[in-house]
């Protein structure tokens, strides 16, 4: 996610609204509450390629570039970082529409780097995707196996050919 990307040419994994009861006696929304809806989207979105439950693990590199006002439509665009064995890294751009602002351009107005665990159902980690089964070139390309590539297919530590 580039900063002169469009906003409107992807779509966001959440969308809302900031309300009064969200902001400071001046008008800005808190920080936290800005965190968790960024949050809630890298979630969503970790739980998608994970295939099933995920949970916080860490937040890294968080950056409020601008303040969030009451009235502000409020986008959370994700896109995957990198994939582990149990965990999933997620990139979360935020931003918004202005309620005053008559050309309704969004603005990038915070990001930060969530990490999620896949997790199986009594709550320990698990692996994000399972392991391909012989034959399966199909699930074989998608994770890289045997190509020296990662699931997002640029080179991640594998001994492709030299």
């Amino acid at each position: 996610m580039r900063d002169g990307e469009r906003g409107d040419a992807r779509i966001p994994s959440t969308r809302t609204l900031a309300m009064p009861a969200d902001a400071n006696p001046s008008g800005d929304i808190f920080g936290g509450w800005l965190m968790s809806q960024m949050d809630l989207a890298g979630g969503v979105h970790a739980s998608r390629e994970a295939g099933g439950r995920v949970a916080t693990v860490a937040v890294d590199a968080m950056s409020f570039h601008k303040p969030v006002q009451v009235g502000d439509q409020v986008s959370c665009y994700c896109a995957t970082e990198r994939i582990g064995r149990t965990s999933i890294a997620v990139r979360v751009e935020t931003r918004v529409r202005r309620r005053a602002q008559a050309d309704q351009r969004e603005e990038k107005v915070t990001e930060g780097l969530f990490t999620y665990v896949a997790l199986d159902e009594e709550g320990r980690p698990r692996p994000v995707r399972p392991p391909a089964l012989p034959g399966d070139e199909r699930q074989a390309a998608a994770s890289g196996i045997g190509t020296g590539r990662g699931a997002r297919g640029g080179a991640r530590g594998g001994r492709g050919a030299t």
